[in-house]
């Protein structure tokens, strides 16, 4: 069985960095997503790894289990927001307190992807991919955002629905600055393979793929245990999002997940936007889409709110998960254009 944290008002948010840390040059930025979210009625309390970076971690390994530990441990801590990613959030697994664990919510992306998998693999609690802390600092959180508070707020039994955003963020740090941190200037679309609407549904995992994919065949990536002693041979709806892997090196590592079996009993992949996505030779991510929608024999939707071309829905990885993607009319008629490569996500936090 799933077992499902809950987000109670005015929660204590603890912010430890079990990869990267903010460093003493973007210090304010911490600062002011502290204050915003007190603002909001929310205690914060900063661990000494939230300040700190360098040698591209925060602090030694040990140091981060440790704090990540004891915020973990600690009653007083509500959940566990990491101020953003990194790049070796892996080096700490082995040191993580997985028996002793208690049921809070751990939000955030990226780097911290591997993490909320391992957890949820190991433990059955629930995890959720979405905004990191920083991202939290602006005077306004745009609707995709801010769905957050509304998915960690739900009961367990209950569902929430989220919404595909309007517009998305092509770059950072792009254009003027905006009261809710991003710039969201692209119409969004969601597409599917085959352009055809599409409805799936299954128990959610996944994470950023440049970093997730190197779980496989470790003690924290067994996906195949997790079916069977926490979903009870459930099928997997994969989320997936692309940071810097080239085309050829996401084909590779889809393959492995496809090889090591973790998309055996699975309903359908969902693939994030990115940046990355650039075509070599005349290959392009589209082709990789294509290919593995054939291989699999499954619907494949791609472009939707997840990852590093913000803004990002809520992901509870152990949720049970309701997709619609509409791309083209059902009826005569047809849709709006501002209809068409809308989507839906319906989590229900089923035991």
């Amino acid at each position: 069985m799933i077992k499902y944290p809950v987000l109670e008002p005015g929660a204590v948010i603890g912010v430890t960095a079990p990869s990267s840390g903010v460093g003493e040059e973007l210090r304010e930025l911490l600062e002011l997503a502290c204050s915003r979210l007190q603002e909001q009625g929310y205690g914060v309390v900063c661990g000494a790894t939230a300040w700190t970076q360098d040698k591209a971690k925060s602090a030694p390994a040990s140091v981060r289990a440790a704090e990540f530990n004891a915020m973990m441990a600690d009653d007083s801590i509500g959940l566990v927001i990491p101020p953003w990613g990194g790049e070796l959030l892996i080096e700490i697994l082995e040191q993580v307190d997985f028996d002793h664990m208690k049921v809070k919510w751990i939000l955030g992306y990226s780097d911290i992807s591997v993490l909320l998998l391992a957890v949820t693999l190991r433990t059955g609690i629930a995890t959720a991919h979405g905004t990191n802390f920083i991202d939290l600092r602006g005077k306004e959180t745009d609707p995709v955002t801010a769905m957050w508070e509304s998915v960690l707020s739900t009961a367990s039994g209950e569902s929430v629905l989220q919404h595909s955003s309007q517009q998305y963020q092509l770059e950072w740090g792009g254009g003027e600055p905006s009261p809710h941190v991003f710039n969201l200037t692209e119409i969004t679309n969601w597409k599917t393979v085959g352009n055809q609407n599409v409805t799936m549904q299954g128990r959610l995992l996944g994470g950023c793929i440049d970093v997730i994919r190197h779980l496989i065949g470790t003690p924290y990536g067994d996906v195949r245990y997790f079916q069977q002693h926490y979903i009870q041979n459930e099928p997997i709806l994969w989320y997936l999002e692309n940071c810097e892997l080239s085309v050829t090196d996401l084909r590779r590592s889809l393959l492995q997940m496809k090889l090591a079996g973790w998309f055996d009993h699975c309903s359908g992949l969902m693939f994030g936007r990115s940046a990355a996505n650039r075509p070599m030779e005349n290959y392009t991510v589209e082709d990789v889409y294509q290919e593995l929608a054939s291989e699999l024999g499954l619907p494949v939707v791609y472009d939707i709110d997840c990852g590093h071309l913000s803004p990002q829905l809520t992901l509870v990885n152990g949720a049970f998960a309701e997709v619609e993607v509409r791309v083209e009319a059902e009826e005569a008629g047809g849709m709006e254009e501002g209809q068409k490569g809308r989507g839906t996500v319906r989590q229900y936090f089923r035991p």
